[in-house]
């Protein structure tokens, strides 16, 4: 009997990234509390504000955001590339995230509140042949 393979699929990195049908078409999304309105990125079981299980609805998040805090990373594991800068940023809609910043990884090239944009890359791919798409942010 011959075995079947499964076709290479395009995935996302992390569980609150939608894929398009191109990198332009990525978005981020979350969850917003019916109860209470809390809002969370990603998908939601429970909200942390008022304890309600929902429902939540799913909210798609823009790709503008503003650096809240920032860091540069100097030593990393061995297939990551260092330095980088590793952020928290805050969206416009209430949610704040983790996030790297695209940028030359000096002090003076972030400042708390710098305007970014949202943008998405290839960030590996598996030995099926699967290619995991992450987030990133680069000045806007």
């Amino acid at each position: 009997m011959a075995e079947t393979v499964a076709a290479p699929e395009i995935r996302p990195l992390v569980p609150h990234l939608r894929i398009g049908a191109t990198r332009e078409e990525d978005y981020l999304f979350g969850s917003k509390c019916s109860t209470c309105g809390a809002m969370y990125a990603g998908p939601r079981l429970f909200c942390g504000k008022c304890s309600a299980s929902g429902p939540f609805e799913e909210v798609k998040f823009g790709r503008d955001a503003e650096v809240h805090v920032f860091t540069i990373i100097h030593q990393a594991t061995p297939y990551v590339k260092a330095p980088y800068v590793a952020a928290i940023v805050d969206l416009p809609e209430g949610v704040s995230i983790n996030t790297n910043i695209e940028v030359d990884p000096k002090p003076e090239n972030v400042k708390f509140g710098m305007k970014l944009k949202m943008y998405t890359e290839k960030a590996s791919e598996d030995k099926e042949g699967n290619t995991y798409i992450a987030y990133r942010y680069r000045p806007a």
